[in-house]
């Protein structure tokens, strides 16, 4: 379980805002954050991953505290149990496919995962090309497989498809979906799109003004 109750201010569309959220995720949820531009959507995963500091609250993840102002703790973000996946592929362009996977394992971990999960998105042929010669859609597969390396506990991902044209949208979302159901993962996934939120999550939290403004299913909120 995800304890979450943290507070960050941030600078929106119309100046100054501050970012107070406060919620509990399940174990296995996948939920869907959405809302406008500048609500702090973003800001959530960040400060998930602590690529941001809170100014104050707590982050406790099954039940080991990953932030509290009151504890001075504040994991690094290579000490967070988390993968991510950015609408920007961030790959190496310098490496190849697969070299992109095995700097991302961890210390000890078998690497024949790598050639397991580049057949998993079909990109095993590719093993050995750079990813300039990929397509966007390909590139963004590397990254979700990336992100599935060390089987993270938490999976966040921010505007991972909006790039994408439709039908290959549509088919990185039943990956996305295959990954979080096998790995037992709890995902976030930032999305402008109302149809890819209420096609996989099974819950939705809302942001207005660095604020959640609903909590609950998908139809309850996109059908209102």
């Amino acid at each position: 379980m995800i304890d979450l109750v943290l507070e960050k201010s941030l600078f929106g569309p119309e100046g100054k805002m501050k970012l107070q959220v406060s919620c509990q995720i399940e174990n296995g949820e996948l939920i869907g954050i959405y809302g406008p531009s500048g609500a702090g959507k973003s800001s959530i995963l960040r400060l998930i991953s602590g690529l941001m500091k809170p100014e104050r609250g707590l982050l406790k993840v099954d039940g080991e505290v990953w932030y509290s102002q009151t504890e001075a703790v504040n994991l690094k973000p290579t000490k967070r149990n988390i993968g991510m996946v950015f609408q920007e592929h961030s790959l190496f362009p310098n490496m190849s496919i697969s070299e992109n996977l095995e700097f991302a394992l961890s210390k000890g971990q078998n690497p024949v995962i790598v050639q397991e999960l580049l057949e998993r998105v079909g990109l095993k042929k590719l093993a050995s090309k750079k990813p300039s010669v990929l397509s966007g859609g390909q590139k963004q597969r590397v990254a979700l497989a990336r992100a599935m390396i060390r089987k993270p506990k938490i999976l966040l991902l921010d505007e991972p498809f909006s790039a994408l044209d439709m039908k290959m949208r549509a088919k990185l979302q039943e990956y996305l979906v295959q990954f979080h159901n096998e790995y037992g993962l709890t995902t976030l996934l930032v999305s402008h799109d109302a149809s890819e939120i209420s096609r996989m999550a099974q819950r939705v939290l809302v942001m207005e003004n660095g604020k959640f403004s609903f909590d609950g299913e998908p139809r309850h909120f996109f059908q209102s």
